[in-house]
């Protein structure tokens, strides 16, 4: 661990701050153009299997046409404040600011962020126009190899881009930490496209995902911090800094939905952001409602048909409270409340193993 200065911690904060500020600027801008043109999301009332899910529906029928695609706002506002600012630390000798150009695991997650965000973007418009199956979109099948395939360069890029085939990796219950090699690549590809659809699934309540992602953000930020990364601390700040302007218009009622373009793309640079911590053992503590929720789905479809029952009463599980009667407002507020017990225990077992 690396002491940070106090000017690193500083400049850390302000890019949060100045996220902030982009993203809320060009939010309305942006959903002027979303309710301009119509560009609201269409309700499936179908499973991932083409089966039907009128429990589903039922909770959703109301949010149908609402605009979606509001995840472009999160990582676009992110790409141009590392890139403006990696510009402008260039003209003015600012090496320290420089992130593009110092860090290679900043590149790679803006890679991902982007790339995962321009396939989301454009499931996202098929639906919006319903072309597609199930009431549009991008088949579960042809999805899976699109986002595989982002997660496979990404892998590529982290285990020999970034040198990390023969970086130790530490794992709770072992006193050593476990030498990967070159099971870094499938385990990668496997961690990063698991996160990036259970992160999907989640986002089915205003503010769920939205909520849930800023809390496992800002955890990696402090772990970035404490470690002495200044240039993921940085990342992950400028992420925090534009979900808390897209969750002020998300929050119930959502004014737009995040669509699979935030969902998809945020869900699988978190785990790219565990892996370049070393901490990824310890994801599934830090967002552990995120990767529980989206494991529910799955869980129900196996149980319907292989036992010809229900584990749930609606599935994901957040949907399963909602039929027990709780509000949605009250489902997502608890969700928030057990991210941020877990987000917190996942830091300090990440830090113990790290020390």
């Amino acid at each position: 661990m690396v002491n940070l200065q106090f000017t690193d911690v500083t400049q850390i904060f302000l890019l949060l701050a100045l996220a902030f500020a982009l993203a809320i600027t060009i939010t309305p801008f942006f959903t002027t153009i979303l309710y301009r043109y119509h560009l609201g999301k269409r309700i499936r009332d179908t499973d991932i299997l083409g089966r039907e899910a009128p429990i589903f529906r039922r909770y959703h029928k109301d949010k149908e046409q609402t605009p979606t695609m509001g995840g472009i706002i999160i990582w676009l506002s992110t790409s141009l404040v590392l890139i403006g600012v990696s510009f402008a630390a260039t003209l003015f000798d600012r090496p320290d600011l420089n992130f593009l150009a110092s860090s290679g695991a900043v590149r790679l997650l803006l890679f991902t962020l982007i790339a995962t965000g321009l396939i989301g973007a454009a499931d996202d418009l098929l639906n919006i126009y319903g072309i597609g199956p199930h009431r549009g979109g991008f088949a579960f099948w042809l999805k899976l190899p699109l986002y595989t395939l982002v997660a496979g360069v990404g892998s590529w890029w982290f285990a020999v881009k970034l040198d990390w085939l023969d970086r130790p990796l530490s794992v709770p219950g072992l006193l050593e930490p476990l030498a990967l090699g070159w099971w870094y690549v499938p385990i990668f590809i496997l961690v990063v496209v698991y996160m990036a659809f259970a992160t999907d699934i989640s986002d089915g309540l205003d503010g769920l995902a939205g909520g849930l992602l800023m809390i496992a953000y800002l955890a990696y930020l402090v772990i970035a911090l404490v470690l002495g990364n200044p240039d993921l601390a940085a990342f992950c700040a400028v992420v925090v800094g534009a979900l808390l302007a897209f969750l002020w218009f998300n929050i119930y009622p959502a004014r737009f939905f995040m669509g699979d373009t935030g969902s998809m793309s945020l869900g699988m640079t978190l785990a790219v952001m565990a892996f370049l911590t070393k901490t990824v053992a310890f994801l599934p503590i830090i967002a552990a409602v995120i990767v529980l929720d989206g494991l529910t789905s799955p869980l129900q479809i196996i149980s319907k048909r292989f036992l010809g029952k229900k584990i749930f009463r609606a599935a994901p599980v957040h949907h399963h409270f909602q039929a027990l009667g709780w509000p949605e407002p009250k489902v997502v507020m608890r969700f928030w409340v057990l991210g941020g017990l877990f987000a917190v225990l996942g830091v300090a077992f990440a830090l113990i193993f790290q020390s």
